[in-house]
């Protein structure tokens, strides 16, 4: 059997420490002893005074408490929780040095992966930095001691709920109702055994997905489907997996919540558990700049790769002569169909397919496109990267959640012959060191 690792007692006065860098999720970086040391609350510049919250061997965390002197970097965070809840990790840091921390990032890992340098930079696509967030998971726990329940995010570096009463980042009509939700639970006689509400929202809708262990009370259920009647919001049951998620009010009319695209007048729709931009303002001009990077006419034949519901491919049928949707989703696919639909638009094709596999027997992979989008999940999309020049586009937008995998396929993309022309970020996620990049890339 495993020998349980002792943990490490913690050195119990606060040090002074000279923070000299900033590491990729977040932290101030600093030496002490000849140690590093990661610290919560601390940047660049900064002298602070902090307590250990870890040792190990080969480095220690901690978190500032008093800072002795301020880089001009720092600001007063948004949320009275900062500290505590692990959802955000920079609100102490301005905006405009958040973004310039994660264009940083991006132009690092490309050169790191490819000597890659773009023969231009974007600039950064920026929104509101607080109140954006309409899509979370928000943890549930009934504190016994307490005889209250949480709801919210986990604390920094731990799993334990954070006790926050209120979100800054969230969406205000969720941000400012968590404890209306948490007296909810509390009431519940399943307090216990529900362990997450989803939200989402769409540009007027907002919909609950309530996770729940055991079969509701009758009790229960009125309580739940009465919280969200007074604020007119959808609510939804998950008594197992994801496709056990069902509507309990209202109980008429389609599941589903939308969100329009003006730029080239789309509207879509989504059930709450499907993927969708957190970030619809971000989204409504990472849309038209995707597009705009690809440089569409009507006589362009498009492929749209990781398509999703179709939040980029409905908008460049509104500009191509044929746009081609693959996504590994069948719901996803299905999803796509239905939006093609609801928006008057025939000259597109949904198929699923998973894109890491061989396409050689998919219909759709002998054809030749004028354009190419991609837009994976954090893994990338080295496999389909690869097939490019098959498909014999000229430009190729990359949209990426993870610039580590981006610069790899970039370097990939810079061996088959495209020109890396064009990189930026897009501050999707305000207050985090989540990197969400665009790149354009060309042939010849």
């Amino acid at each position: 059997m495993a020998r349980r690792q002792r943990r490490r007692p913690l050195p119990p006065h606060a040090v002074t420490a000279e923070v000299t860098a900033l590491s990729h999720d977040g932290r101030g970086i600093a030496r002490i002893d000849g140690k590093t040391t990661f610290l919560d609350n601390a940047l660049p510049g900064e002298q602070v005074m902090f307590r250990y919250t870890a040792v190990h061997s080969k480095y220690d965390e901690g978190r500032a408490e008093e800072i002795l002197r301020a880089s001009p970097e720092r600001t007063e965070p948004p949320c009275e929780h900062a500290l505590l809840c692990g959802g955000c990790s920079l609100q102490h840091m301005h905006s405009d040095a958040q973004v310039a921390l994660k264009q940083s990032v991006l132009a690092e890992q490309l050169d790191h992966f490819g000597g890659l340098v773009p023969e231009r930079w974007l600039p950064p696509l920026r929104g509101p930095v607080t109140g954006y967030r309409g899509k979370a998971r928000l943890g549930v726990r009934y504190v016994i001691p307490r005889e209250t329940a949480f709801v919210g995010f986990r604390e920094k570096r731990n799993n334990f709920l954070a006790d926050i009463h209120s979100c800054a980042v969230l969406t205000p009509a969720i941000g400012e109702s968590l404890m209306a939700l948490r007296t909810l639970v509390t009431g519940l006689a399943a307090r216990a055994r529900l362990p997450q509400i989803e939200v989402a929202t769409g540009d007027e809708l907002v919909a609950l997905v309530f996770r729940h262990m055991d079969p509701l009370s009758p009790d229960d259920l009125a309580a739940i489907v009465a919280f969200c009647q007074a604020r007119g919001w959808h609510c939804y049951l998950q008594p197992g997996n994801e496709s056990t998620v069902h509507r309990v009010w209202p109980t008429e009319g389609e599941e589903r919540l939308y969100y329009r695209l003006p730029s080239d007048d789309v509207e879509l729709a989504f059930h709450p558990v499907d993927f969708t931009q957190v970030n619809a303002a971000i989204n409504r001009e990472m849309v038209p700049l995707a597009l705009d990077l690809l440089d569409i006419h009507p006589e362009h034949r498009v492929l749209d790769l990781f398509c999703g519901l179709g939040n980029f491919t409905l908008p460049m049928a509104r500009r191509a002569q044929q746009v081609v949707g693959v996504e590994l989703s069948e719901a996803m696919v299905a999803r796509g169909e239905e939006n093609a639909r609801r928006n008057g638009l025939s000259n597109l094709s949904f198929h699923a397919w998973d894109l890491s596999q061989d396409i050689s027997g998919q219909s759709w992979a002998a054809e030749q496109f004028d354009r190419v989008l991609i837009d994976p999940p954090r893994a990338g999309a080295l496999e389909m990267v690869r097939l490019m020049p098959q498909f014999g586009a000229q430009k190729l937008v990359y949209v990426s959640c993870n610039p580590a995998t981006l610069a790899r396929d970039a370097g990939e993309l810079k061996v088959l012959g495209y020109r890396l022309r064009a990189a930026g970020v897009m501050d999707m996620f305000p207050h985090t060191t989540h990197v969400e990049s665009i790149a354009l890339f060309e042939r010849g």
